[in-house]
Parts: structure tokens; sequence; C-alpha cells
């Protein structure tokens, strides 16, 4: 892979060692670290609580469990890329279940070509997804600074008899004298007025 700033944590979830001990080739841990691997669908749920993964990898059917629901499960609940291969005749069927909640079925056997092709494929779906994330987290930011300046205004409002605008140029005003962060100064007002 090209030179990177980040390495990808990959979970593999298969019970065949012949399976894994292929995969694990193509991980090196220039880009893939750490990666784990477990042999069941309730030893991956552990390894999932315990830590975030960027990718994970489904070598189905597993012994508890096929697999898919971990799968759809993986996208659903978390940014993570997840990849489910299954014997070539459930393909079909698999895919049409999964590929609604963002999970990239493959079917079985394959090569090694394709198997780095699509942990490629994963890498650019985990760094769509973290971008997603920032974008949203920083929405989240927003109106959480929102609510806390609107919070910080109506205390002006009750306590200093001002009008809303006044109350918001206020605010803006303090911030801007004071070097800090709107936020920073609601949360100031906030804290003097209740």
């Amino acid at each position: 892979m090209v030179f990177q700033e980040r390495t990808y944590a990959v979970l593999l979830v298969s019970a065949a060692q012949n399976f894994n001990s292929s995969v694990m080739n193509l991980l090196p841990m220039t880009d893939y670290w750490p990666v784990n691997t477990v042999d069941s669908v309730a030893a991956a749920r552990r390894a999932l609580l315990e830590r975030s993964y960027d990718i994970v990898i489904i070598n189905a059917p597993l012994p508890d469990d096929f697999g898919s629901r971990l799968a759809i499960d993986v996208c659903t609940d978390s940014g993570a890329a997840a990849l489910i291969l299954v014997k070539s005749e459930l393909y079909n069927d698999v895919y049409s279940k999964v590929m609604e909640h963002g999970v990239f079925t493959l079917s079985k056997p394959t090569s090694s070509q394709l198997v780095e092709q699509f942990l490629k494929i994963l890498c650019t779906t985990r760094e769509r997804m973290r971008k997603l994330e920032e974008k949203q987290q920083s929405v989240e930011d927003k109106i959480a600074e929102i609510r806390v300046v609107n919070h910080a205004k109506w205390l002006l409002i009750q306590c200093l008899s001002m009008t809303e605008a006044e109350a918001q140029k206020y605010i803006e005003k303090q911030a801007m004298d004071a070097r800090i962060s709107k936020r920073q100064m609601a949360e100031n007002v906030i804290k003097t007025y209740e």
C-alpha cells in the first residue's frame, strides 16, 4: 500500500486456520495494526465491545452463527467497514440481505489478489466514514454551542431585561474582548446568573 499516516485496526472473524493464515499474509503491520483474530460471533461481539475496529472481516459460516447478522451490526452500530466471505452458492442470497446495510460480500473460493483489492476498498470506505463522523461531530458541536448561547441569552433577557438582539451582541462582544469563544462566554454568563 502507499505510505499512509494511519494504520487500520482489523478484526478477523474466522474458525478456519488456513483462511486466517492466508489473510494474515495480506495484512502487513505497516498498514493494518492491530489485527485480532477470533473464531466465533460471540468472541467477535466481545472484541467489538473492548475496542473499535476499522475493518471487520467475517469468514462465514462460524461455529455459533452464520455471521451475516454480525456484519450488519458492525455496519449499523459503528463506522467500521465489514466484509463477509461466503460460499459461492450462497453469495446472491447473503448479498441481497446485507448490501443495504453497507456490508461488502465476497464469494469463496477467491484469490489473494481479489482479497487485497477488497482490503483497499474497505480502507477507502473507512476513510469516507471517518470524514462523515468528523462532519457529524462538527454539526453536533455547533448545535451544542447554539443551545448554550441561547440559554445564556435567555438568562440575560430575564435577569438584565435585555432584548434577544442585545443579549446576542453582549455575548459576542464580551467573547471578542476576552478573546474566548462565544460558547465559553455563554458558559460564564450561565455560571453568573444561575
